[in-house]
């Protein structure tokens, strides 16, 4: 028994002994793992701070930097805006009359709700419209890339049984709407059309422009005229409409919007009874030209017309591809404004300059005269006159104005030099832009010794004057920059900026912009210059051998000088009756005067093209523009004396 306890007491004493080694043993792998997991935790806690920091923070970006962002997301989830067109301004002439004002129409667009294409909803529009679908599917590929909630306009101006039907099937036709817009309306039909111009739906490359940034696919633009070079006056500001929709897209009631501000209105100088009689009888005779009316005193437009003029409702919704061809083909260029991008020969209406130019300069007196044999010998060449079969005898400055005596002008010209006639023309505004507000406007040219030497290389020669002095050669002159050289002549040596604009009105009435008159240049001291000068236009239109006659009115002085332009020197043509010249080798007609010649009030500048004479063919014209302007101060027919019938000259 002892031994076994002993054995017991020393297994015991041994136990104790590990014992105490194990205790200090796991007292020191209970330290390391401890630590370890400290260690873990501080790196875990790390993390999770961390990822609620990163977390906070984007949610800190997102609700407070860009909430009004999302919210606005969000709120176009469920609002759908839409915009409406503001009525264009209205374009006036100067007595008020409403030329171009807006009328309702109705279009057909399609908000695409997925922004993909639905053809069998497409097919059932085009069925209603009467259309073949593949020109609305057309449309549609056109305006690829755009937003789905943006309208692709699919039909325009359509008839309003059309809109009934579709508005009362609109729940089987999802995204297909009716939008009302405001269209143009012509009053007064094509009155005018060069300078009005027209709309178009805006192109693609608009709508990268900086300045176009307001527009969508769609909108209409001013195209032409002062459609377009207005087009922030007249436009307006956009309205909006802001609809609810339900997740699947569908409207489900109106919100509150925004209504359009209209455009400003613009009343112009032009008289709408003076461009219609203009107009009439250029349409009427179906003649080529241009026809353009000014206040002498003022530079103020009462008539710019250009013929053929322009049927405006070939580009109401676009021109056709086919209408566009007629237009390039027409042999009277009908796309072409003459009054300002024509650019002819002035012909003997030029012989006011050379005469202005030979008074100031003092190289003739009303007294100086010239013997005409009916052509002037010049180095080796025979320069004619227009009546080179007798000629005109001797002739004083009052007659060669009168009968439109070249060989008088021949002998002055010479005299004068070009580079002295380029100076007065230039004074008279000729060979430069007016910087009237029309496009496209053609500056002409005036030549001189240093032009001909730079565009050519070759030294100017004295026989090219003599051309030149009588209106020929290289002169070119637009019909706008003549009726402003006439009106200068008119009002004593003031040469006036011609403008279209009498005044521009806000939607609120307020006159924003007024018509100022603005002086280019003026003659001093060229008073007596400028009045034996006019004692020869009012022999022109009212002596006995004049060849402005057929412009003559019974009690009102009109004073005048007609002017036939070579188109072309053909010889095989020299020996033709007139009317057997083929149309586009015939000369052109000039007429340009100024009335009443004692105190002017107009001056009045027509060109017929391929014409023959200015006599016969445009001076009737200005004569039926001044009856018009005068109509209140002539006779009436019943009261009037029979005219003495005139033989009429020629250029």
């Amino acid at each position: 028994m002892r031994k076994i306890n002993r054995r017991r007491t020393h297994g015991t004493e041994e136990d104790a002994a590990r014992s105490g080694d194990d205790k200090t043993v796991i007292s020191h792998i209970n330290q390391g793992e401890l630590d370890l997991y400290r260690r873990r935790a501080m790196y875990s806690s790390a993390v999770l701070i961390f990822f609620f920091a990163t977390l906070a923070a984007r949610l800190w970006y997102l609700q407070i930097l860009q909430g009004d962002q999302y919210a606005k997301l969000a709120q176009n989830n469920r609002v759908r805006t839409v915009d409406i067109a503001a009525p264009r301004g209205n374009i006036l002439d100067r007595k008020g009359r409403e030329i171009v004002t807006n009328k309702p129409s109705f279009n057909v667009v399609w908000v695409r709700e997925k922004n993909r294409i639905d053809e069998e909803l497409i097919k059932k529009v085009a069925a209603i419209l009467a259309v073949d679908p593949s020109d609305l599917l057309a449309r549609i590929r056109k305006m690829a890339g755009t937003p789905g909630h943006i309208p692709i306009r699919l039909a325009e101006n359509i008839e309003w049984d059309k809109v009934a039907y579709i508005e009362n099937n609109r729940m089987d036709m999802p995204g297909i709407k009716i939008e009302v817009v405001p269209q143009r309306v012509y009053h007064y039909g094509n009155l005018a059309s060069h300078m009005i111009g027209y709309l178009a739906e805006i192109s693609k490359e608009d709508l990268t422009d900086a300045e176009t940034d307001s527009y969508r696919p769609g909108d209409m633009t001013g195209k032409m005229g002062l459609e377009r070079l207005r087009e922030k006056d007249l436009r307006g500001e956009k309205g909006r409409e802001y609809m609810e929709v339900n997740s699947l897209g569908f409207e489900q009631r109106n919100l509150k919007g925004l209504e359009p501000l209209p455009g400003s209105d613009i009343q112009l100088t032009l008289d709408v009874d003076l461009q219609q009689a203009a107009e009439k009888i250029m349409m009427d005779e179906n003649k080529s030209g241009a026809v353009v009316a000014v206040e002498v005193n003022t530079g103020r437009l009462l008539l710019v017309a250009s013929s053929p003029v322009l049927d405006l409702s070939k580009f109401l919704g676009g021109i056709s591809s086919k209408n566009w061809k007629e237009m390039l083909d027409n042999p009277h260029h009908p796309l072409i404004n003459k009054t300002v991008q024509g650019q002819y020969p002035p012909a003997s209406t030029y012989k006011i300059v050379t005469a202005l130019a030979g008074l100031a300069e003092g190289i003739i007196t009303p007294d100086s005269t010239v013997y005409c044999p009916g052509s002037y010998r010049f180095g080796n060449r025979s320069y004619r006159c227009w009546k080179y079969k007798g000629g005109h005898g001797t002739v004083n400055l009052k007659r060669a104005l009168s009968e439109s005596c070249d060989v008088y002008f021949y002998h002055l010209g010479q005299r004068l030099g070009v580079n002295r006639l380029a100076n007065y023309a230039s004074h008279l505004g000729l060979g430069k832009k007016t910087g009237v507000e029309i496009e496209h406007e053609k500056s002409g040219l005036i030549p001189t010794s240093e032009w001909k030497l730079k565009r050519y290389g070759k030294p100017w020669q004295d026989g090219e004057t003599l051309s030149v002095a009588i209106g020929q050669g290289f002169n070119l002159v637009t019909p706008l920059q003549l009726a402003m050289m006439t009106a200068a002549v008119a009002n004593g040596g003031r040469l006036y900026k011609p403008s279209i604009i009498e005044t521009v009105r806000d939607p609120d009435g307020h006159i924003v912009e007024r018509f100022q008159a603005t002086e280019l240049d003026h003659f001093t001291g060229q008073e007596r210059a400028l009045n034996l000068l006019k004692e020869g236009l009012i022999e022109a239109v009212n002596g006995r051998r004049g060849t402005s006659t057929k412009a003559r009115l019974n009690s009102i002085t009109v004073a005048g000088k007609t002017g036939t332009a070579q188109v072309v020197r053909i010889k095989q043509y020299k020996h033709l009756k007139e009317e057997n010249i083929p149309y586009k080798y015939r000369d052109h007609a000039w007429f340009t005067c100024f009335a009443p010649a004692e105190n002017p009030e107009i001056a009045v500048t027509v060109l017929v093209e391929h014409g023959l004479h200015g006599g016969s063919a445009a001076a009737p014209i200005a004569k039926a523009v001044l009856e018009k302007y005068f109509a209140d101060r002539l006779p009436k027919p019943e009261d009037a004396g029979a005219l003495p019938v005139v033989p009429v000259g020629g250029d």
